[in-house]
């Protein structure tokens, strides 16, 4: 029968690929190591490496025991994480990434509420371009962002959020309760800048009518989008969550339609991760806040982006 500790020996050496490092990194000896491996495949019947010279390769066999240690460990992890949810009593560190500004400032409404609950939680969110890359590689435990069709990931609907026009009240739109898409192509516009998320978003909303965006100003501080918007500079396009949490009493805001312009957002996390109690639970307050705010809407005749 294998034990562990010859796994984590095979492991190592697959890692580095040399008898000599592998050896350093557990602490033991290269002789040592060589007969731990001997007596592994003497055990199992098969060679698990090809020595070539100083070199090491992993042979077929050696491919499927490391596939199926790795396995091993995973879950071995995950029982420890378990445990150790038991054991922390609802201490520990909760890291949400986000794909944008706006939904940054969505979690960190979530945060208020669930630090309540659990003050003694450290909570931390990561707004960055390449979220994807950042939970495959288990540096943030959620994100919230559009959905990503990737085998490593599991992507949880959460709400489809509407684009706004919003404009001051003496603008000739203001009395407005509704507004075509294709009546917005010639208004002085202050957009976010190219390649930001929402500008994305708003630029295929325009593409698909056949026309381009030429906006007066750009800039990425939706403040300081407000600011220039309430000055009479010209409107803008943001999304509902911005709106609603920043500064935008004093501009009326306007649904977008034929088409609408919306973009479905979910939570994403990585397949074999555990989720522990505070995760859980900021889903289940994020689920509840969107629920309560409407932030939910349904996708019917509408420009929708997603990944």
């Amino acid at each position: 029968m294998m034990e562990l500790r010859e796994l984590e020996y095979f492991i190592a050496i697959c890692e580095e690929l040399h008898f000599t490092r592998a050896a350093e990194k557990l602490g033991i000896s290269q002789p040592a190591l060589s007969r731990q491996m001997k007596v592994l495949e003497d055990r199992l019947g098969v060679h698990l490496f090809d020595r070539l010279g100083k070199k090491i390769a992993i042979t077929e066999a050696g491919k499927i025991l490391k596939e199926e240690s790795e396995k091993i460990f995973s879950n071995l992890q995950y029982i420890y994480e378990q445990i150790g949810e038991l054991q922390k009593v609802k201490r520990g560190n909760l890291i949400i990434g986000t794909m944008s500004e706006e939904l940054s400032q969505l979690a960190s409404v979530v945060f208020q509420e669930l630090h309540r609950k659990y003050p003694n939680v450290q909570l931390k969110i990561i707004q960055s371009d390449n979220i994807e890359d950042k939970v495959i590689q288990n540096e943030v435990d959620l994100a919230l962002t559009m959905p990503i069709v990737n085998d490593h990931l599991t992507s949880i609907p959460l709400f489809n959020e509407e684009f706004y026009l919003a404009v001051p009240f003496d603008h000739h739109l203001a009395e407005r309760d509704k507004v075509d898409l294709e009546e917005i192509q010639d208004l002085p516009l202050v957009l976010c800048p190219l390649g930001h998320n929402c500008r994305k978003v708003i630029d295929i909303a325009a593409k698909s009518l056949g026309f381009v965006f030429k906006p007066v100003i750009e800039l990425t501080d939706v403040k300081s989008i407000l600011s220039l918007v309430k000055a009479g500079i010209g409107a803008t396009i943001l999304p509902s969550t911005l709106l609603s949490s920043e500064n935008a009493e004093d501009l009326n805001v306007i649904k977008i339609v034929n088409p609408g312009i919306y973009k479905e957002i979910a939570i994403v996390h990585h397949k074999d991760k555990y989720i522990g109690n505070a995760a859980r639970n900021f889903m289940e307050l994020l689920f509840d806040y969107v629920n309560e705010t409407s932030l939910y809407v349904e996708d019917t005749e509408n420009t929708f982006i997603n990944s």
